[in-house]
């Protein structure tokens, strides 16, 4: 069996081994670039976090744009190609073409067909994720060395850790499902790639309450010392002690460009810092970077076992 479902599905292997190479070489090459580029730019101090930096990485930023856009693009992509070329065929393929009929009435029973295709496909979903991390996790620092900026961007978050290897098996395991669902590929893809965009727009939201948020009172500043933290919500705090979203009674007048003009902006700041406002954060430390990268992965890998159990209920409750 192991044989025939490398034979049926090795072109999604192929392919998606395919572009984890052509993908761990365009890193590799800009990495290797970037260092050569910082060698020869860089001010005394960088790459790292002194403010000196900044120009650096605007820098490095603006240089390799292109890299920066797939990079952006991929947290989304890449799980809902995996369930629209992995899962969805895995059984909306047989049902549509009927060759279902002549697999699952051969010597090897219908249980056995499910679970050998399922547990070598996971398994390969899982360590194609798995590679990404790694190769994703080897890549950042080159850009943001002396910075951890693996946590407080979401979509930096959901390329390393475990999170690839999570998301990939719910979306094969969501396709999976879609497939004994409809019976046919296309609605399954469609399917896969909405679930998965609606997964992990609730997931963001629901991210925040993962762990109690810290607290921290501001006074001279608006910007967290972390520049890793997760920000969950912010306040200004009156002298008296009560939490207000916008300290209109405070005698610190804002003009109606403030938020476009940083200076403006930040002379009402120190107008109100200078009347004993403090402003609150609510925010998530870098520390709990595997906190919550264990979090989501445990609430996808019960979603996985949800679908893939009731995929397979599905299909052995209705073979034919």
């Amino acid at each position: 069996m192991i044989w025939v479902t490398w034979r049926q599905h090795r072109a999604q292997i192929l392919l998606t081994a395919g572009f984890l190479a052509v993908l761990g070489a365009l890193l590799l090459g800009s990495a290797v670039e970037a260092r050569l580029y910082v060698a020869g730019h860089a001010p005394p101090g960088c790459p790292g976090p002194a403010v000196a930096c900044a120009d650096l990485e605007v820098a490095l930023g603006r240089r390799y744009d292109a890299v920066y856009s797939v990079f952006g693009w991929m947290p989304l992509v890449l799980p809902a190609l995996i369930g629209a070329f992995w899962g969805a065929p895995l059984l909306g393929r047989e049902y549509e073409r009927g060759t279902h009929r002549l697999a699952w009435t051969q010597s090897v029973p219908v249980w056995r067909w499910l679970a050998v295709k399922l547990s070598v496909l996971a398994g390969a979903v899982v360590a194609g994720g798995l590679l990404l991390s790694l190769m994703m996790s080897l890549w950042r620092p080159v850009f943001r060395a002396g910075i951890d900026s693996s946590f407080g961007n979401i979509g930096v978050f959901n390329m390393v850790g475990v999170a690839p290897a999570a998301w990939w098996l719910y979306a094969f395991a969501l396709g999976t499902l879609a497939g004994a669902v409809f019976r046919r590929t296309l609605p399954a893809m469609a399917l896969v790639v909405a679930g998965v965009a609606a997964t992990m727009a609730a997931l963001f939201g629901l991210s925040d309450h993962y762990a109690e948020p810290a607290r921290a009172e501001l006074t001279g500043t608006v910007v967290l010392d972390d520049v890793d933290a997760r920000l969950v919500r912010a306040a200004w705090v009156e002298p008296s002690g009560r939490e207000v979203a916008d300290p209109a009674g405070s005698g610190c007048p804002l003009r109606a460009d403030a938020g476009r003009s940083s200076r403006n902006a930040e002379a009402w700041q120190e107008c109100l810092f200078a009347k004993g406002y403090r402003y609150a954060m609510y925010y998530h430390p870098p520390s709990r970077f595997w906190r919550f990268q264990w979090t989501e992965a445990g609430i996808l890998l019960l979603a996985s076992a949800a679908f893939g159990g009731l995929a397979v209920h599905r299909t052995l409750r209705r073979p034919g």
